[in-house]
């Protein structure tokens, strides 16, 4: 046929096939093919001078796939797709696939039942409770963010302050009439507010398409497809931009361990076990009622890499935060009874895939963050691959977290009792490159908020908070607030209504929001605190025995060996003349002090100078005597002549 022929017969029957592709397919196969996403879901085309949409894919064991859409009423019989030879893939080109148009897949399974399947690689789905995908052109959209990313991929995010504001874009405001923000509005709204604080990242909870708003997002169906719930594909790139532009990172957490079992989505998907494992228990995360990832597959391999490098490469992201690793690395850390083929309970092809991915991922985009939520001991989680670690480069700090919370839910009577709850993260401190997250984690689910956790009255409650604010601002390892903690959310975090910003109206979460942004700004604007975070050299003791009265003091150190004094005093009792040592004599400034008037303390608001006198304390020759103030945190830098 000529070329006029064959255009002129494909616009009749509407649809036609190509035999080519035989590369990608070879490399989804074996697990290789990191841009799968350019090759499977649907892509536009042009072929023998028509315009069309190619369609592909993954259904090892189906029996037939149809397309089905808006662009046939839906009727299997008018697409049926072809297997591509020797391959589980499936494949179709339709003219006549307009932007934005729904679609799905019409599987028979193995066993001849009908399953209707979204798009794996769809770059776009109708909005909940819809559940088809939506056909969609990614191309087109022009980025801003060129002086970032050269000075993103310049830097060094060991040795630089990295402070992150977790976020759920559905809660964190609402319109007047309770209507979700936007995309666009988030950008207006959310990221100046971010940049005032003096936030260096903002973390969002996964973005991916999800049906159900209660899971957060960490139950997927579409993880190629921000979600529609506040706009499209490419508002989603105008607020990363914005982001940029405002000199704000952006890390997605990501949940590579189990999706959903929403009919539409990965689960059973070609009638047989495709995404999971054929062996039930294996496959089945009861505890939380979703499946898991089989990793043993090479294609699996091939989606979930693919997924980390379509969010860096199309959506020019600064990090992911892996969720849920533990119940990954481990095969009955779910309560399973579950061993690998050794008799030991880790899971061997998870380990050899998270190996991998890091790896692969480093390799083309060396300097993004790879942060793990693991939460057991084991070792080497943010250490290369060449050391024989898992080649993360952060990793949560949940022992941290779990023993500060503890420690300040205690009545101060008591908390001389548990002193080692203040000091034993110094034991392990840099032994990863650790993140210390207050997380949506700590502040649902009956735990309450970070506010209300705190004892004693109401003034003691934020003098408490804004103390372990001190702490952790002081304390090795990057740092992660989720919102609300900010301005001090009474009630627990509820994903269905947006924060209580209408306490802002009240004196003391106004205060406390102020001390948070000085806290922060404090926090970059001094590199002891971020310049030595991974090593014992930018850390040393001053105090950490002193349990009796519930004070600790320690310094930060810098590369050139300057340093700031931190005392923390975790009591209600104001403590004058209070000794600490110092290692350099002069006059001592405050620049922080968390029990200022103007955070709603009763101490100065103005820096308060202490000269260092000759004195053995603290195994160094001087020393200042200060006032420690109840609940009070002071950092102190000695003061130029």
């Amino acid at each position: 046929m000529q070329p006029h022929e064959i255009n002129q017969y494909i616009q009749e029957k509407g649809y036609f096939y190509l035999n080519e592709g035989e590369l990608d397919v070879h490399l989804f196969h074996e697990g290789t093919f990191y841009k799968s996403y350019e090759f499977l879901g649907a892509h536009a085309i042009n072929r023998f001078e028509v315009n069309a949409v190619r369609f592909v894919v993954w259904a090892p064991n189906a029996h037939q796939v149809n397309l089905i859409g808006e662009f046939n009423d839906w009727d299997p019989s008018r697409h049926p797709m072809q297997r591509i030879k020797n391959s589980g893939l499936w494949q179709i080109c339709v003219v006549n696939v307009q932007p934005f148009d729904s679609y799905k897949y019409h599987i028979v399974g193995p066993d001849h039942s009908i399953h209707y399947k979204a798009d794996p690689y769809a770059f776009h789905a109708e909005e909940r409770p819809q559940t088809a995908s939506k056909y969609y052109d990614l191309s087109g959209y022009q980025w801003h963010d060129d002086a970032w990313c050269i000075q993103r991929d310049q830097s060094d995010p060991y040795h630089s302050p990295l402070n992150i504001y977790e976020v759920n874009l559905l809660s964190w405001r609402q319109k007047h009439d309770g209507k979700q923000y936007s995309y666009h509005d988030l950008a207006h709204e959310l990221i100046p507010y971010v940049k005032d604080l003096g936030y260096t990242h903002i973390e969002l909870m996964p973005i991916m398409e999800h049906p159900y708003d209660g899971s957060w997002g960490y139950q997927l169906t579409g993880y190629f497809a921000p979600t529609s719930r506040y706009g499209t594909p490419k508002d989603f790139m105008f607020f990363i931009d914005q982001c940029h532009q405002n000199d704000i990172g952006v890390i997605l957490d990501w949940v590579p361990g189990h999706f959903c079992k929403d009919a539409h989505g990965l689960y059973h998907f070609d009638g047989g076990a495709c995404f999971e494992s054929s062996d039930y228990e294996r496959a089945h995360n009861e505890q939380w009622g979703t499946v898991n990832f089989d990793y043993s597959k090479p294609e699996v391999n091939a989606f979930l890499i693919s997924n980390l490098f379509y969010w860096h490469e199309l959506y020019h992201v600064d990090g992911i935060r892996i969720d849920a690793v533990a119940y990954m690395l481990y095969l009955n850390f779910g309560g399973q009874l579950l061993k690998n083929k050794y008799g030991g309970v880790e899971n061997l092809e998870a380990i050899d895939f998270i190996k991998k991915m890091n790896q692969i991922v480093f390799q083309y985009f060396p300097h993004t963050l790879m942060m793990a939520e693991e939460s057991t001991s084991w070792p080497m989680v943010s250490r290369p691959i060449s050391d024989g670690g898992l080649g993360f480069n952060y990793k949560w700090n949940m022992g941290w977290m779990n023993d500060i919370l503890e420690y300040m839910e205690l009545d101060p009577i008591f908390r001389k009792g548990f002193h080692k709850a203040l000091t034993f993260s110094l034991t392990y401190a840099f032994t990863e490159n650790f993140v210390l997250p207050l997380s949506h984690d700590e502040v649902v689910h009956g735990k309450k908020s970070l506010l209300s956790k705190m004892p004693g009255s109401y003034e003691e409650k934020f003098a408490g908070l804004r103390l372990l604010y001190t702490y952790m601002m002081a304390h090795p390892g990057k740092k992660l607030l989720f919102m609300g903690g900010e301005f001090g959310q009474f009630i627990e975090w509820n994903e269905w209504q947006a924060l209580d910003f209408h306490l802002l109206d009240y004196e003391a979460h106004q205060k406390l929001k102020q001390f948070v942004k000085d806290l922060n700004w404090t926090y970059r604007q001094n590199n002891c605190f971020y310049e030595l975070d991974t090593s014992y050299d930018g850390y040393e003791w001053i105090e950490v025995d002193n349990s009796n009265e519930s004070v600790i003091s320690f310094e930060r150190i810098n590369k050139k060996g300057e340093r700031l004094v931190i005392v923390l005093n975790f009591t209600p009792i104001e403590r004058k003349n209070y000794p600490v040592g110092v290692t350099i004599p002069g006059k001592y400034e405050t620049i922080l002090n968390s029990a200022a008037i103007k955070y709603g303390g009763t101490m100065a608001n103005g820096p308060q100078i202490y000269t260092s006198k000759k004195e053995l304390m603290h195994h160094r020759y001087h020393a200042i005597r200060i006032t420690l103030p109840p609940y009070g945190g002071l950092y102190f830098k000695l003061k130029e002549d």
